[in-house]
């Protein structure tokens, strides 16, 4: 099985469990307990915190450890609108995470009016300046697109937005993958998940800038200053920093080596294809429609290949409607329902994606409607 469904999740890096092992299997302690063995824990944690916080641009106290990026999107989101109903502006090509708590809010009360997007995938940030209102409460843009790997232009529409209105960013796909200085950024929030990096799974971090107006919405402890209160599990943020470092260290080689896998597999393609989204996004994710197939179906085939790739998220591949990322580029009915997604890390070789190129190939001329 050859795996070109990275951006669903990426395999541990063994630095980071040897950093972990240690800590679930001997040195457990409770980070919240006053004896040695909590002492000991709750250096650890915030050792793991403070580097989190300088290779992301922040500051400790802006840090908090979550169980992933769809529990800091959840609370960023509903902590930092309001109790007050009001409008959000976001993008439909947002990952489910935020789109359901966006439309849970809508439920509410709240007003969510969705940015239109180009044919690259890309968010007109001139379109976001247009649409603030009086009762603007939050924006939410992502960093990079999980499905097509169209970068968003987060830092620019920061700049713009007036400094009582936060944006919320994830960025699950983009950090590992190209810089992130969360200062610059100017954004007021941010996500990312371990996982999509080589870190473990079931351990995120959401940034909170300092100052902004916050009601938590989880209850029942005093760790992460309230915001995110429960036991935190220091083994896993700590198998995030070691990961996170190493993404962090390796990204420019990585990017050489990410660029030649790419070539490589479209190199060896030898069936008619059509790239959605921006050539100019992540380089670890090819979206490509293969006009008269049929997605599920060339799924299927692929995975007898032994191709794991996907028809969209991993949060939402249960479902059998389009893509709502590719519906909201407006791509033809036959790209948009033969679309599926490659992505890739550092890990594979020339020779895999080689391999993986004759096999697309071939499933792609077993499948096509005539």
């Amino acid at each position: 099985m050859i795996d070109l469904d990275s951006n669903a999740t990426t395999p541990l890096l063994p630095e980071a469990w040897e950093a972990m092992a240690p800590l679930m299997l001997a040195n457990s302690g409770n980070a919240s307990s006053a004896h040695a063995l909590g002492r000991m824990a709750r250096q650890q944690l915030e050792t793991a915190r403070e580097e989190v916080a300088d290779l992301l641009g922040a500051r400790a106290d802006e840090v908090y450890f979550t169980a992933g990026a769809t529990e800091a999107n959840n609370l960023a989101i509903f902590g930092l609108v309001g109790p007050i109903p009001g409008s959000i502006l976001a993008a439909p090509i947002e990952h489910p995470c935020v789109i359901e708590p966006l439309k849970a809010l809508e439920k509410r009360g709240f007003a969510v009016e969705w940015l239109p997007v180009d044919p690259r995938g890309i968010v007109d940030q001139r379109e976001v300046s247009n649409r603030i209102r009086a009762d603007t409460r939050l924006v939410a843009l992502m960093l990079a697109n999980h499905e097509t790997g169209a970068i968003q232009p987060v830092r620019h529409v920061a700049k713009t937005l007036p400094k009582q209105i936060p944006l919320h960013c994830d960025a699950a796909q983009a950090v590992g993958k190209i810089a992130v200085d969360f200062r610059d950024l100017g954004v007021g929030s941010l996500s990312a998940s371990a996982h999509k990096f080589h870190g473990p799974k079931g351990v995120g971090l959401l940034l909170l800038k300092h100052g902004l107006t916050f009601q938590p919405t989880l209850f029942g402890g005093h760790q992460q200053r309230g915001i995110r209160p429960g036991t935190e599990a220091v083994p896993l943020a700590v198998g995030l920093t070691v990961a996170l470092r190493h993404a962090i260290r390796t990204m420019e080689a990585n990017r050489a080596k990410w660029l030649e896998l790419r070539a490589a597999f479209l190199g060896t393609l030898d069936v008619k294809s059509i790239l959605n989204g921006s050539p100019d996004g992540l380089p670890t994710t090819l979206n490509l429609s293969f006009p008269g197939c049929r997605a599920e179906v060339l799924l299927m085939a692929l995975d007898l290949a032994g191709i794991a790739c996907s028809t969209g998220s991993a949060c939402s591949s249960g479902s059998l409607l389009p893509s709502p990322v590719l519906s909201a580029m407006g791509v033809p009915p036959d790209v948009l329902n033969s679309a599926m997604r490659f992505s890739f890390h550092a890990g594979r070789t020339i020779q895999e994606m080689i391999d993986a190129g004759h096999r697309v190939g071939e499933c792609v001329r077993k499948t096509v409607r005539p």
